[in-house]
């Protein structure tokens, strides 16, 4: 475990000097090593995707403060956009007053589906096909036997009659538990195996074979009380609930809030070399699973007035393959966060989606999201301007003092500046 993640002042030392200090926090002097380049060179990038003509860097910072179930955490964070790195690492630091987060989640189960059609008695065909369940089982687990010597496989198979506009679809579901997998690879090759007798059962002809992305059996849930006064007072509070709470009812504010939480979650994800796409696609399903699309958090006040935030949601995240082994960056990203299961992970980014969602609700129920957030964005403002060196801060402290954080403004001083040296 690391030994702390309260690396107070991280933002004040160079890039060199970061590394240093978060490698000695983690007892591994070399823990960072494959993140100096990115860790992907031309011929690895080559074998993971088509066509490749180059690669696209993003910057990856370390989330401090975190306490997760106790243990001191450092959480990479790959994003482009300025302040989630430091939004999450203050509500963690506030966190830490009261224990920090708590975290839990179900088993990792995945589902794939295997789609019939042309079924002339849907009801019956259903049936006929429970009534083999347990033969379609086994044939789903003796496609990855080290799966299931590894205690995960196939943990049931349930079939529905989805109607919708006049049409009918019979549509058969693999639940599989994929253990330390993300499990796309694993369930697909089960529904492809199976779908042949599903469909000889059903009377019809298998169409569709492959893994849903509304990963609502594979869960993770995160908790955490924040003192009032570190948030700024009973009326922050007051207002950050209220807040919330306009998430949880309207879509187009619900749409932003929950983009805030993606902020943490895709930028550990990706850090991760996990399927940013797919954890996307699960979390805003989950979020419209009541037929209304609202707040995949709830803001709550306790008997003490402290803030209490809440997040549960799917997150089909794995410790072995895809990009999560092939990445060099990614297993040192892997490495620093010290997991050792899937849902350990899960649990870690549902955490740092907790934070950063608390994060932005006070930005906006205090002083507004743009004091902060413009304040770091002034600097990329600044070198899109051409600002070099010691230039960068002197025009973003201009921009930011001025209140106009934008290209004509930031010219503009920039050339007063260089017209005074």
């Amino acid at each position: 475990m690391a030994r702390t993640s309260r690396l107070s002042g991280l933002r004040n030392h160079t890039i060199e000097e970061r590394r240093a200090i978060v490698a000695d926090a983690l007892g591994a002097p070399d823990a960072l090593a494959q993140l100096v380049d990115g860790g992907l060179d031309e011929a690895r990038a080559d074998r993971m995707i088509e066509h490749v003509v180059g690669q696209i860097g993003i910057p990856l910072g370390v989330a401090t403060n975190f306490l997760v179930n106790g243990r001191e955490v450092l959480v990479p964070m790959a994003t482009e956009e300025p302040s989630v790195v430091a939004a999450a690492s203050n509500v963690a630091r506030m966190a830490r007053e009261r224990g920090g987060f708590t975290t839990s989640s179900t088993a990792p189960i995945m589902q794939a589906q295997i789609h019939v059609v042309e079924v002339a008695d849907a009801h019956g065909a259903k049936l006929r096909i429970l009534e083999q369940r347990d033969e379609l089982m086994r044939l789903a687990d003796e496609q990855d036997p080290r799966l299931v010597e590894l205690g995960g496989g196939v943990r049931d198979l349930i079939v529905r009659i989805v109607e919708r506009g006049g049409r009918r679809h019979l549509v058969a579901h693999l639940l599989v538990d994929v253990r330390d997998a993300m499990g796309a690879n694993a369930v697909n090759t089960m529904a492809e195996a199976i779908a042949p007798r599903v469909a000889e059962l059903a009377g019809g002809r298998p169409l569709l074979r492959i893994l849903t992305n509304k990963a609502d059996l594979r869960l993770s849930r995160a908790r955490v009380t924040v003192p009032a006064e570190m948030l700024g007072g009973a009326e922050v509070v007051e207002n950050m609930i209220l807040g919330a709470q306009l998430a949880e009812d309207d879509p187009y504010r619900a749409a932003t809030h929950n983009k805030g939480i993606m902020n943490g979650i895709t930028a550990v994800v990706l850090a991760t070399g996990n399927d940013t796409r797919a954890v996307e696609a699960g979390a805003h399903s989950h979020a419209a699973r009541d037929g209304h699309y609202g707040s995949l958090s709830h803001f709550e006040r306790d008997a003490a007035g402290d803030l209490v935030a809440t997040l549960e949601l799917p997150l089909a995240v794995g410790l072995v393959g895809g990009a999560t082994k092939s990445h060099p960056a990614a297993q040192a990203a892997v490495a620093m966060t010290e997991v050792t299961t899937a849902q350990e992970l899960a649990e870690l980014i549902c955490a740092v989606g907790l934070s950063q969602n608390v994060a932005a609700v006070r930005a906006l129920a205090a002083e507004g999201i743009q004091q902060g957030h413009m304040a770091l964005h002034a600097r990329n403002v600044a070198v899109a301007a051409g600002a070099e060196g010691d230039e960068i801060e002197a025009v973003a402290a201009r921009l930011v003092e001025q209140r106009a954080v934008r290209a004509d403004v930031a010219e503009r001083e920039l050339a007063a500046i260089r017209g005074k040296a």
